[in-house]
C-alpha cells in the first residue's frame, strides 16, 4: 500500500516516559506511547465478530469534524485508490467484504460486508464469501452479490484505474486475459461468480492464501454496474458506509453527511457520532498545525494527518494534542534502475544529504526512525542489517571531502554531469526547500539536475507514472504493508511485472531475482519468515533500487475538541470511523 506522504515527525523528547496507549480524546490529559516502532504486527482474526461495535465512553453525537491536510488524495474511486490516506479515509465511506478492527489497539481482521471471512477449497483455488443480506447504498436500493462481482471486474480495467492494488492481476483466474467489463465480451469473466444472491466466488490461478485480507481494500466494496461513471465515479459513489459524498471538489475539499442507510447492526467496525466530515486538501503545513495547536472556536474540531512539523514542538502546551502510534511502512529515496547504472546508484547513496534533509524536511530521527532495510520492523521476518553507507544517516555530499569523492567517481565511470531528474510539489513550502538541498548537494557531487515543479494536486499521479520522464523518486517511494507479511512486499515491489502493475518500486526487470522471489513466496508462512531478511539484503546490496530513508510513525496534531483519537496501525493513519466531538 502506498504511503501518504510525512511531513514532519515530533521529536520524541515530547514523549513521555511510561503507559503505551494512545490518547482517548483530544484534552483528557492522557498518558503519551514511548517513540518505538512497536513489534511485528500477526494476522489475526475473528470470523463470529458481528455488529454494533461496542459503544464509545463518553462518545457523543452531533458536529462536523474538520480534516485540514496538506496532502491532497487524487482520486476517491474504491479501484483505483492505494494510498494510505485515501484507505483510512474511504473507510467512512465504502464497506469492503472484511474489515479490519482494533481490539485493545491491535488490528483484527472481522467480516465486513461479508457474513464470514471466506472458505477456501481443498486445492486452495477458489474462496467462497457468504454476504450479509438486507444491506442498503445510502440511497435505499439493495446491494446485490452481482455488484461485488462487478467491482472485481472492473479492478482488471487497469488502463482506467492504474493506481489501485494489483493482486487480483497477479492471483485471479485468466487474469493475463481479462481487461475488465468496458470491453466486448467484457461480463463475462471466469474469475467470479454469484451463484446466488447470498454468495460470491473468486476462482484464482494460484493459491492465495491472505485473500480474505485483501478483501479489506476499498477494491471490494459493491459497485452496481448501472451506476458506474468511471473516472467521474468517486463525485457520486454509491455509499455503503456510515457517511456519504455530499460533494467532491478534486484536489481541494471533500464533503460527507450521515448516511441514512447505514445500519450499525451489521458493522462490527464503524461509527456515525459526528454529523459529517470536511476535509480541506492542499493546505499549508505550517499554518494549519498551528491553528489545530491553537484550537481557537472551529479549529477546536479540526484535525490533520500529517506529521507534526519538528519547527512547532515549542508551540505544543498540551501533549494529549499529540496522536502517536505505529505503521507498518518505510519511506524510500527510489532510483530508476533501468536509467541509472546501479554503479551511478551507489554514488548517489554516497552523496545524499540523510541529515540534512531530515532537518530542512521538519523530520526527527527519533521519530522517523533511521532505515536501513526495506521491511519495517512491524512485518513479520524482519530482521536488521545494516550494509556500508546504508543506514539512513549521514551528512553525504555536504560534506565537501565527500562530494569531492563522489564527483571523481563519475569522472572515472565516464558520467561526469550525470542528470538526475524528479518532481517536487512547487507549490509546498517544506517541498521546495528539500528540493533546493538535494540539488545543490548533487550539484556540488558533479551530477547535474532536472527537478520539475508541479502542484501538490498532482506529483502523486506524476510520479506514478512508471515510464514517466524523470529517473528519481517514481511511487511508491513510500509503502506499508498489504498485511502482516513479506508476501505484500517483495512480489508486488519488486518483480519485473511490477513495472506494468504501476508498483515497481525501482523499476527492477531481472528473471533472477523474480524466481528467487516466488521461490520464498510458494514456502508456507513460517518458511517465508527465516527468507524474507534475505531477499530484503539481496535487493539492497545487488540491485540497489532505492536508498532506505525512514520507518514511519505517526505523530500527528488535533484540536482539542476532538474525541478518541487514534492510529490505525493497519495504515498508520488516524482511524476516522471512530472520531467524535467532545462538544458537538
Amino acid at each position: 500500500m502506498q504511503w501518504k506522504r510525512l511531513t514532519a515527525v515530533v521529536a520524541a523528547v515530547l514523549l513521555a516516559a511510561g503507559a503505551c496507549s494512545s490518547p482517548s480524546s483530544g484534552n483528557n490529559g492522557g498518558t503519551r506511547p514511548t517513540a518505538d516502532l512497536g513489534g511485528p504486527q500477526q494476522k489475526a482474526t475473528d470470523p463470529t465478530a458481528k455488529g454494533p461495535a461496542p459503544e464509545l465512553p463518553d462518545a457523543k453525537k452531533g458536529g462536523i469534524v474538520t480534516v485540514l491536510s496538506d496532502v491532497t488524495p487524487d482520486t476517491f474511486d474504491p479501484t483505483d485508490t492505494y494510498f494510505t490516506d485515501g484507505t483510512a479515509i474511504e473507510k467512512l465511506i465504502y464497506r469492503s467484504l472484511t474489515q479490519y478492527k482494533l481490539v485493545d489497539g491491535k488490528p483484527v481482521l472481522v467480516p465486513d460486508l461479508a457474513a464470514d471471512l471466506g472458505t477456501e477449497s481443498a486445492d486452495g483455488l477458489t474462496w467462497t464469501f457468504k454476504l450479509k443480506q438486507g444491506i442498503k447504498y445510502h440511497d435505499g436500493s439493495p446491494v446485490k452479490a452481482e455488484d461485488f462481482a462487478y467491482a472485481i471486474k472492473r479492478s482488471f480495467a487497469h488502463d482506467l484505474y492504474g493506481s489501485g492494488p494489483t493482486y487480483q492481476l497477479q492471483y485471479f483466474k485468466d487474469a493475463d486475459k481479462y481487461k475488465g467489463p468496458y470491453v466486448a465480451g467484457g461480463d463475462n469473466y471466469p474469475g467470479v461468480e454469484t451463484p446466488d444472491d447470498s454468495t460470491l466466488v473468486i476462482h484464482l490461478a494460484k493459491k492465495f492464501d491472505s485473500l480474505p485480507y485483501y478483501a479489506a481494500f476499498p477494491l471490494f466494496t459493491p459497485i452496481p454496474k448501472a451506476k458506474d461513471t468511471k473516472k467521474n465515479y468517486d463525485h457520486k459513489p454509491m455509499s455503503t458506509g456510515p457517511y456519504q459524498v455530499e460533494s467532491y471538489t478534486a484536489g481541494s475539499e471533500l464533503k460527507l453527511t450521515r448516511n441514512p442507510n447505514w445500519d450499525p447492526n451489521t458493522d462490527p467496525v464503524r461509527y456515525q457520532y459526528p454529523d459529517g466530515f470536511t476535509f480541506k486538501f492542499a493546505q499549508d503545513t505550517l499554518k494549519v498545525q498551528r491553528q489545530i495547536l491553537a484550537s481557537a472556536g472551529p479549529d477546536a474540531s479540526a484535525l490533520t494527518y500529517s506529521d507534526l512539523d519538528v519547527s512547532l514542538l515549542n508551540e505544543v502546551k498540551d501533549r494529549s494534542q499529540l496522536v502517536e502510534g505505529p505503521a507498518p511502512c518505510v519511506n524510500t529515496y527510489t532510483m530508476d534502475t533501468r536509467r541509472i547504472p546501479i554503479e551511478v546508484r551507489r554514488l548517489i547513496a554516497k552523496a545524499y544529504p540523510y541529515d540534512s534533509w531530515r532537518k530542512v524536511a521538519g523530520l526527527s530521527p527519533d521519530s522517523a526512525v533511521p532505515a536501513s532495510t526495506v521491511l519495517p520492523p512491524a512485518v513479520p521476518g524482519f530482521e536488521k542489517y545494516e550494509l556500508p553507507g546504508l543506514n539512513g544517516t549521514g551528512q553525504g555530499a555536504k560534506d565537501p571531502a565527500i562530494a569531492a569523492e563522489v564527483k571523481a567517481g563519475l569522472e572515472k565511470l565516464g558520467k561526469s554531469g550525470f542528470e538526475l531528474s524528479w518532481y517536487f510539489s512547487n507549490d509546498d513550502k517544506i517541498a521546495a526547500q528539500v528540493n533546493q538541498l538535494r540539488t545543490e548537494v548533487f550539484e556540488s557531487a558533479g551530477f547535474k539536475v532536472r527537478s520539475i515543479g508541479v502542484p501538490k494536486a498532482q506529483i502523486r499521479t506524476l510520479t506514478g507514472e512508471q515510464d514517466g520522464p524523470v529517473n528519481i523518486g517514481k511511487a511508491p517511494a513510500g509503502w506499508c504493508s498489504d498485511w502482516p507479511s513479506g508476501t505484500s512486499w517483495f512480489p508486488v515491489l519488486f518483480k519485473s511485472d511490477a513495472i506494468a502493475l504501476g508498483n515497481s518500486l525501482g523499476q527492477l526487470q531481472d528473471k533472477a531475482l523474480d524466481a528467487e522471489i516466488d521461490r520464498v513466496a510458494d514456502m508456507s508462512p513460517d518458511d517465508q519468515l527465516k527468507e524474507w531478511s534475505k531477499i530484503d539484503k539481496l535487493i539492497l546490496e545487488k540491485y540497489l533500487p532505492a536508498l532506505p530513508l525512514y520507518y514511519s510513525r505517526n505523530v500527528s496534531p488535533v484540536g482539542t475538541n476532538i474525541g478518541h483519537a487514534v492510529v490505525d496501525p493497519t495504515v498508520g493513519v488516524l482511524e476516522f470511523t471512530s472520531l467524535f466531538l467532545e462538544q458537538p
